[in-house]
């Protein structure tokens, strides 16, 4: 079957955001019992861990407001004119023909007509046409983390992650007896008898039918495998430290599923068990605590001061200086602070928002860290003394020069201290800002053609009749400041010849008809980045041999993260690592390489620059659209968006015992497999 599916455009939380006309429960006029009696939230209001079926009772609790309906409805449809991928991923072109077919006007023009019981049953619909995207307002858990390995003779099947246990136990402590009691028989209190099992069905089907079922409906990349590799554990480099990454299964953003039974077979055992274990949801680390109806809607569901765009000219708004915007909660790199978001980025919004779970003592790399190593950048240099690694978990960290200078100041270490070779672990790394990006591969590869003047890939944007007003209004002198995505400045053509202050960058279009539908594009843009961009000069000289570097994820890939490895395999002759994926599927290194990304908030804002627009649609809820702006053209098909062209993996590093989650094992096979 195929999926239609694609996160290019992410609706965060309905479920939480959306106002109603239901009258609310004052929790003063009746008993608790009573109160929840006549009000399902309040029977879940000031509790941390509830079931799953109550947390729906409430959602299904809240009928749809026609009026907030109509108002998701219109934001959707405007900001989708800003989309670049609307047209594209109607039916993407091989390999993903059978992968991406969503005709998103098509269907946000059915939901629009469509009555639905409840708000809950609105946003599976939307989300699961539009977004494919999680709820953040409850999390769904169970305590048991899968992943995917061969055994010795090389045959491949879903187990129970053997910290699984550890990791419930620091996670989740206050759960653990719950979960112990749940087990049957003789397995109750032998929880962590079930880590290291193997998955002989769930719910009475073999596993892979489950995983797939998930990725049928999961957003964000467009190849299957590296959909199917999100159902399962992982790690991420953070600002924090190393963080475990639960997967698919055992985290839901929704409350999909009350319970899960799995066929089992424990190690050291010959006969296979079977267990039913519920799942719990506990209230998201974002979101505001409530006691009914009405204090869940006050706190979590109205429009926040960033859910909107503002003029940039008019006085800043006044805030919480620790509030996090609806955007933030789902971005896949650490949060930004507005003085710092001059730089452009490419960052993917994916469907849950990070998890801040703490690796295993045992997993978390223990080499000796390298000068350069800060946040999410770390460095080490492998036993063989030759092998220098990078880890970079995001495109993005605290100050921009910081962040370039300690790339440069971490790999300029590794040369010195002789390393030939390079390792790059960029696994479930979200992207972040795309100079930063064309600054890796240029302080890699050196100054050369294929970096210079162009280190990342050149771009278009949508012309749709207000893209080009906006451009009219930003080169009339309203936006002295060039704050504005429209503005010129900062832009060249496809010669790489800066715009000038007053041109018309949108004034000729290319119209083209993709997959039977007219659209228009701006002219190619060129370079992205220039030597102003770039805190510290370059070397004069390439650090490493570009057939030297091996880049290693689980395909999870992103944004600025795509673009780069696209250019350092497609350009460089780097070697492409994908770890942990399904044998007979393959692995794309990397998705959704966009090109630069933004939301309704920040296309919001451009408008409201622009005065005579002021009375654009403002979105009366506290959520998120996320939107492609620009796409990159290919580096091999120049014509062509290089986000629908074949990234295939070198190698599909098939996970062991010994590998999985392990990330200085793996650098150590990487670096026997790909170099030797």
């Amino acid at each position: 079957m195929g999926f239609a599916f694609r996160e290019f455009v992410v609706l965060i939380g309905l479920l939480s955001v959306l106002a109603s006309a239901t009258p609310a429960v004052n929790a003063g006029q009746a008993s608790d019992d009573a109160n929840a009696h006549k009000d399902p939230c309040a029977a879940i209001g000031g509790k941390t861990w509830v079931a799953p079926k109550d947390v729906r009772a409430c959602y299904k609790s809240v009928k749809v407001d026609p009026k907030i309906k109509s108002n998701i409805i219109e934001v959707v449809n405007k900001t989708l004119a800003f989309h670049i991928s609307t047209n594209y991923q109607i039916k993407a072109p091989a390999p993903f023909q059978y992968d991406v077919h969503e005709d998103l006007m098509a269907d946000v023009a059915k939901i629009s007509h469509t009555n639905y019981a409840s708000e809950y049953d609105f946003h599976i619909a939307l989300s699961r046409a539009v977004a494919r995207l999680d709820d953040a307002m409850f999390m769904n858990y169970v305590p048991l983390p899968l992943n995917l390995l061969v055994d010795s003779q090389g045959k491949q099947d879903v187990y129970i992650a053997k910290e699984a246990f550890s990791i419930a136990s620091a996670e989740f402590g206050d759960q653990i007896s719950f979960w112990q009691n749940a087990l049957p028989g003789k397995l109750k209190g032998q929880l962590a008898s079930l880590s290291g099992a193997k998955i002989i069905a769930i719910n009475g089907r073999p596993p892979f039918d489950s995983v797939n079922a998930n990725a049928a409906i999961s957003g964000s990349y467009e190849g299957l495998g590296t959909r199917q590799s999100a159902y399962f554990s992982s790690y991420r480099r953070t600002p924090r430290g190393w963080n475990y990454v639960l997967g698919k299964f055992a985290e839901q953003g929704l409350p999909l599923d009350d319970q899960v039974t799995l066929t089992i077979l424990r190690t050291n055992q010959t006969r296979p068990d079977v267990v039913t274990i519920p799942y719990r949801s506990k209230l998201g680390l974002n979101s505001v605590p409530f006691n009914d109806t009405s204090s869940w809607r006050d706190g979590n569901c109205v429009a926040l001061p960033d859910t909107n765009g503002r003029d940039y000219y008019a006085p800043p708004l006044s805030k919480d200086p620790s509030s996090v915007s609806p955007v933030q909660k789902f971005q896949q790199q650490p949060h930004l602070t507005p003085s710092k978001q001059q730089h452009h980025l490419d960052v993917i919004l994916d469907n849950s928002p990070p998890t801040d779970f703490a690796l295993p003592q045992e997993l978390t790399p223990s080499l000796p860290l390298l000068d350069g190593s800060w946040g999410v950048t770390q460095f080490y240099m492998l036993e063989d003394g030759k092998t220098g690694v990078m880890v970079l978990g995001s495109f993005e960290d605290g100050e921009y020069e910081s962040f370039l200078d300690n790339m440069l100041e971490g790999l300029t270490n590794l040369k010195q201290q002789n390393a030939t070779r390079l390792i790059v672990d960029m696994t479930n790394n979200g992207g972040g800002w795309t100079c930063a990006a064309a600054y890796l591969h240029r302080i890699i590869s050196g100054p050369k053609s294929t970096v210079e003047p162009q280190a990342i890939l050149d771009t278009k944007t949508r012309a749709g009749p207000l893209a080009k007003l906006l451009v009219k209004a930003a080169i009339s002198g309203i936006d002295p400041d060039h704050a504005m995505m429209y503005n010129p400045h900062g832009r060249t053509n496809a010669n790489n010849t800066p715009f000038a202050a007053d041109e018309d960058w949108l004034k000729n279009t290319v119209d083209l008809t993709i997959n039977g539908r007219k659209d228009s594009f701006s002219q190619r843009l060129g370079r992205e980045c220039t030597s102003y961009d770039y805190p510290t000069q370059p070397p004069d000289e390439a650090l490493f041999d570009g057939k030297q570097v091996a880049i290693v994820s689980n395909g999870r890939c992103a944004s600025s993260c795509a673009l780069f490895q696209v250019v350092m395999a497609k350009r460089e002759g780097s070697k492409t690592v994908v770890v942990g994926g399904k044998q007979d599927i393959t692995q794309q290194y990397c998705g959704t390489v966009g090109g630069q990304s933004t939301d309704f908030s920040g296309i919001d804002s451009e408008i409201k620059v622009c005065l005579f627009f002021a009375r654009y649609t403002s979105l009366l809820v506290n959520g998120v659209l996320g939107v492609t702006w620009r796409l990159a053209f290919g580096v091999e098909n120049t014509q062509e968006p290089e986000e629908w062209q074949s990234h295939p993996a070198d190698l599909n590093l098939l996970l062991t015992p010994q590998l999985v989650n392990n990330p200085v094992a793996i650098w150590k096979e990487v670096a026997s497999r790909v170099f030797n």
